[in-house]
């Protein structure tokens, strides 16, 4: 970089006049990276991998994919500035927060754009790309990759005004990754460098590379929002070189001079090397956070964090929804302090009614049946199924009850009453059973009734006797039962005598 390009007031300015230092922006630049702001109705894309150019995005998007970006830039056209001032073995840097749980991660693709602003020759551009653990600073080096013009091409730009995003990626197939490890910081730095410009000055520190000759990297124009985290790397021209004697500096800790007035357009994608497709963390309405799948968490009435993302350090918070309380008072609490009031919870983000009433909605019976304009708590009550707040029994699908079904070769099954008699069945009611009490091989709901079995206990022996007997002689009978066991009106000696034949006989 100019050491002119940052002494810019008073007689400083001066003295970097004096020397004869020009630039396409006037004598006296305003800013080191003030930049040109252009407007771009397309951008064209330089898609690569370590293997050479592809035309499509192998493998994307892929599951577990988290985009890190600073900026708010389109990149597919739009507004930007170029940032003229951007010497020859320079770079632009983005550091990333990740959350620990996500550690280690593998990089997917990083995206840079890079323009040319009213240029009178077609431009070549060489870069590299350079991936840090941990700040670029302080961190480690892990990856760099460098344009050769044959597997990895230069960036070309033809004369005027125009831009390239640069898509470098890994294929998700090549055994040869970017895998990244957290140095503690829960961070990672993607680094661009521009290697050699394509006509550049014979001295960065005291003439900037010439805007109508060259390309450069470009920064948004709705400010500066991430100072702290968006980085430069400056040529070593002094105390007076930006920053003072080179090296890596935040934006934020740039002077005014030498400060980008934007955020650096560069976007990367990557994912957990732990992620498993449709498996991630989800915010209950309880406030709690389990690893689920998205589908189990949105039965759940939950929020789907993402692919592969883990509950370790997510603030969940808890769902209000309403409570309602017996004497038919309505609140909206969360779940915990519902239950603890004694109340009973309508469900995440159902609302109390006019007045501080209770919701209502449809009920589905165990009878099958449907009851609208009841709240959870009756419904409830009787056993049923609400089926939330609002709902109606138009529509509530209500299950029916399932009961005995018996067929006539003695087979029993647990079916509705509508696909029993489909089936050619008899169908003994609902909630009954093909219980087979006495392991006879047949459901007991399903057999003859035995008449003999005066006592109904389902067997044949001396207590039916003796129940009989004392039935016949004036005593308590068994429910249901009487002396008249030929049932023609009269209790007599013919009663016994078929109470006598049908024992014998087994029934």
């Amino acid at each position: 970089m100019r050491v002119c390009k940052d002494v810019v007031r008073g007689l400083l300015a001066v003295a970097c006049v004096g020397i004869g230092a020009s630039s396409a922006f006037g004598q006296v630049p305003a800013g080191r990276f003030d930049g040109e702001e252009i407007r771009l109705s397309g951008l064209g894309v330089l898609r690569v991998t370590p293997r050479g150019v592809v035309d499509e995005l192998p493998g994307m998007p892929r599951a577990c994919n988290a985009v890190a970006s600073h900026t708010d830039a389109n990149f597919e056209g739009g507004s930007f500035v170029v940032q003229a001032g951007f010497a020859q073995g320079e770079m632009f840097a983005a550091t990333y927060t990740v959350p620990a749980g996500e550690w280690p991660i593998k990089h997917n693709m990083t995206e840079v754009i890079v323009a040319t602003s009213s240029t009178v020759v077609p431009t070549v551009t060489q870069w590299s790309l350079l991936f840090y653990e941990g700040e670029p600073g302080t961190g480690t080096l892990v990856a760099t990759y460098s344009s050769d013009g044959d597997l990895l091409p230069h960036i070309q730009i033809p004369a005027g005004t125009a831009g390239v995003n640069l898509q470098f990626l890994i294929d998700p197939n090549d055994p040869e990754q970017i895998v990244l490890n957290n140095n503690g910081s829960n961070k990672f730095t993607v680094a661009f460098r521009i290697d050699r410009h394509n006509l550049p000055p014979s001295n960065p520190c005291l003439n900037s590379p010439d805007p109508r000759r060259n390309a450069f990297p470009v920064t948004d124009v709705s400010g500066l929002s991430q100072g702290s985290a968006t980085w430069l790397f400056g040529l070593n021209c002094g105390s007076f070189g930006c920053p003072p004697n080179g090296g890596w500096v935040r934006f934020s800790q740039l002077v005014t001079a030498c400060r980008p007035t934007g955020d650096w357009v560069s976007r990367t994608t990557w994912s957990s090397v732990n992620c498993q497709p449709g498996v991630g963390a989800c915010c209950l309405p309880s406030g709690a956070c389990e690893i689920r799948t998205v589908n189990d968490c949105q039965a759940a009435g939950g929020t789907f964090a993402g692919d592969g993302t883990s509950c370790a350090g997510r603030n969940c918070p808890a769902a209000n929804g309403a409570c309602c309380f017996q004497s038919g008072f309505c609140l909206q609490l969360t779940e915990a302090n519902c239950v603890g009031a004694g109340g009973s919870w309508a469900g995440a983000n159902t609302a109390c009614g006019n007045g501080n009433t209770c919701p209502t909605g449809a009920c589905c019976l165990p009878n099958g049946t449907c009851i609208t304009g009841t709240t959870l708590a009756t419904c409830t009550e009787q056993g049923g199924t609400f089926r939330g707040v609002g709902t109606s029994c138009a529509g509530a699908n209500c299950p029916q009850p399932q009961g005995a079904c018996c067929f006539s070769t003695g087979f029993c099954i647990q079916l509705t009453q509508a696909e029993c008699a489909g089936a050619g069945g008899s169908w003994s009611g609902a909630q009954t059973t093909c219980a087979d009490s006495n392991a006879n091989g047949q459901a007991d709901i399903c057999e003859s009734p035995c008449a003999a079995d005066f006592n109904g206990d389902g067997f044949l022996d001396f207590f039916d006797f003796d129940e009989f007997v004392v039935c016949f002689e004036g005593g308590s009978c068994p429910p249901g039962k009487s002396a008249d066991f030929n049932q023609d009106g009269f209790a007599d000696f013919f009663d016994y005598d078929e109470f006598i034949g049908a024992f014998e006989t087994g029934c």
